[in-house]
């Protein structure tokens, strides 16, 4: 008698190989048998028609606040997701001294638009040191499993306090014991340590984080000592400048240390550096000794706008601005009352809030032909014609105001689409040429994070329903949309118990009915403490996630099992004896 037996599903396994039919057998946690299982279940699943592959591995998150409250883990855990990587781009919470508890918030909510009252309200900060804050993750349990690198934010507040948040060198005893930090952390089972090194990247109050523009000898000062510790990922987010030579560093590290080293990959019109150009620049790294593997996005990345959410075409009208701070039902009122319609579309744009957002806002306030409306069935590949310019041209219409009745649409909740980053061509053909590259790992979910504008921890989904099945444009084959973001993505961090169905691995699981696997339209809720909002999606198709042989979700609705918990360090196949 197993535990559970899923039967008669075609399994995908996370190899890459051919999907076949079999049963897959779970004991103690573990898969124990694959194949023909004659011997019954104490539950038992039946996947006839359904595609039953690994839990996804999600390797960039911002869940380090939400881990310490949120047993659920959405909207991750929704779409199939069973372990996350946390602690990326160099912000997080530990270590923190209690002075500087207020200016980490404000760090991660300038950075990952998280809102800072509900970080405050939810957090208790019941640790000082990086083990500490493992230890206090470990206390809750959750759907998923989760593991973090140390940030490089948050340790050089710990060691410099103002220097280090202002970006001043550090002395070199500064740079001695971020390194000790490092190896304290990662012997307690960080995953790796990250940096953030774009200008993109501020606090609330305007300011980078700390260590954007850090010297070679602080990063590979941090690389050597997470050496030392024996395992982890350098992992950063960079504009690439020529003069910062990123390439060179992360070579002359990965080369000398051995460590892999994961850069976000990213086509924008802010990197000087074309996305073939990085390419070509890790490529030649790795020819040369070094081990850098390329970050992904799975579609554009950019804004979702609607009246309550981050930003909006209108936000910098006096007329908005005028209203701005009442509450919804007094904003909707006045916005669905046609003088005022009138009145604000006649405006002028106030001059951002500082120059160098000027960019932005010219997208956000007048790009008409790179925003697109967010209806149901919306491809994430739209063309120009289903740009607002272009249905505002179709039905001569000015692109403003059709804009406006969009975001009045649905009761006043209509959203629009901007894609900033990788999808300068209109199209995303060139993620396609990256997904089918060896070197690159799919990425970039931001899952937890830009709670008011984006909505991409639902890429495990992306990734499968539209890549996989939907694009007409030339899909990729399922079993390497599975292996993209299971084995590849769980063999990044040595986390070498998961993200295949073979006996021995953790029985981390996703029982899929693949052809009506579908993404329902996102929707702006506040349900973070404090009433925070965020943007959430859901989907169809999900008949069961299983996390370690327990079901955590049935038909996408949570069971209320909660078997995750805190991973520490790289993990071995379990090579449980298989049992018929």
């Amino acid at each position: 008698m197993h535990d559970l037996v899923i039967r008669g599903g075609t399994v995908v396994d996370g190899t890459g190989a051919a999907r076949f039919l079999a049963d897959v057998a779970v004991d103690g946690g573990v898969i124990t048998a694959v194949g023909q299982i004659s011997a019954a279940g104490r539950e038992e699943i039946d996947a006839t028609g359904k595609v039953v592959a690994p839990g996804f591995v999600d390797i960039h998150t911002h869940y380090d606040g939400q881990a310490t409250w949120d047993s659920e883990m959405a909207p991750s855990s929704w779409h199939g997701v069973t372990t996350v990587v946390m602690g990326n781009c160099g912000v997080g919470f530990a270590p923190a001294r209690k002075e500087k508890h207020e200016w980490l918030i404000g760090l991660m909510e300038g950075v990952e638009d998280i809102p800072g009252t509900a970080l405050a309200e939810g957090m208790k900060w019941d640790w000082e040191s990086f083990p500490d804050y493992l230890d206090a993750l470990e206390r809750l349990p959750r759907t998923v499993d989760i593991g973090t690198h140390v940030p490089h934010g948050a340790l050089r507040a710990y060691v410099m306090g103002e220097r280090g948040a202002d970006n001043e060198e550090p002395t070199a005893a500064d740079i001695c014991e971020m390194g000790r930090l490092v190896e304290e952390g990662v012997r307690a089972g960080a995953l790796g340590i990250s940096t953030s090194r774009t200008v993109l990247h501020k606090s609330i109050d305007g300011e980078l984080v700390p260590g954007t523009t850090a010297t070679e000898p602080e990063l590979l000062a941090l690389g050597r000592a997470m050496a030392r510790a024996g395992h982890g990922v350098f992992e950063l987010t960079s504009d690439l400048l020529p003069e910062w030579d990123e390439f060179g560093w992360m070579h002359r590290l990965s080369a000398e240390t051995g460590q892999l080293i994961v850069f976000t990959m990213l086509q924008s019109p802010i990197k000087q550096m074309h996305w073939t150009d990085q390419m070509s620049a890790m490529r030649s790294a790795n020819d040369n000794g070094a081990n850098i593997v390329a970050a992904i996005g799975l579609r554009g990345i950019g804004v979702i706008m609607n009246w309550r959410g981050t930003v909006h075409p209108f936000m910098r009208k006096p007329s908005w601005q005028a209203i701005k701070d009442l509450g919804w039902d007094a904003q909707k009122a006045k916005l669905a009352d046609p003088a005022f319609k009138a009145q604000l579309l006649a405006e002028e744009n106030l001059p951002p809030p500082s120059p160098d957002m000027a960019p932005f806002f010219m997208l956000v306030t007048a790009a008409w032909a790179m925003q697109f409306p967010l209806t149901d069935d919306f491809s994430y590949e739209p063309t120009r014609e289903e740009s607002v310019f272009g249905f505002a041209s179709a039905a001569a219409k000015d692109s403003a105001e059709f804009a406006y009745d969009q975001l009045m649409s649905d009761d006043g909740n209509g959203m629009i689409y901007l894609p900033i980053l990788n999808y300068m061509d209109g199209n995303l053909e060139f993620t396609k040429e990256l997904l089918e590259a060896e070197d690159t790992l799919a990425s970039l979910s931001d899952g937890g994070a830009h709670c008011g504008t984006i909505c991409d921890a639902a890429a495990p989904t992306f990734l499968l329903s539209y890549w996989a099945r939907d694009r007409k444009a030339g899909t990729i084959p399922l079993e390497l949309a599975v292996k993209r973001q299971c084995h590849d993505t769980a063999a990044l961090y040595a986390l070498n118990d998961r993200g295949l169905l073979k006996p021995g691995y953790l029985a981390d699981i996703n029982v899929i009915d693949f052809d009506t696997l579908k993404l329902q339209k996102p929707w702006l809720a506040f349900d973070l403490p404090a009433g925070g909002k965020r943007l959430l999606q859901k989907a169809t198709g999900y008949v069961a996630t299983i996390k370690s042989g327990v079901v955590t979700f049935r038909d996408g609705q949570m069971t209320g099992a909660l078997p995750g918990t805190v991973i520490r360090g790289p993990q071995s196949v379990l090579m449980a004896e298989a049992a018929e």
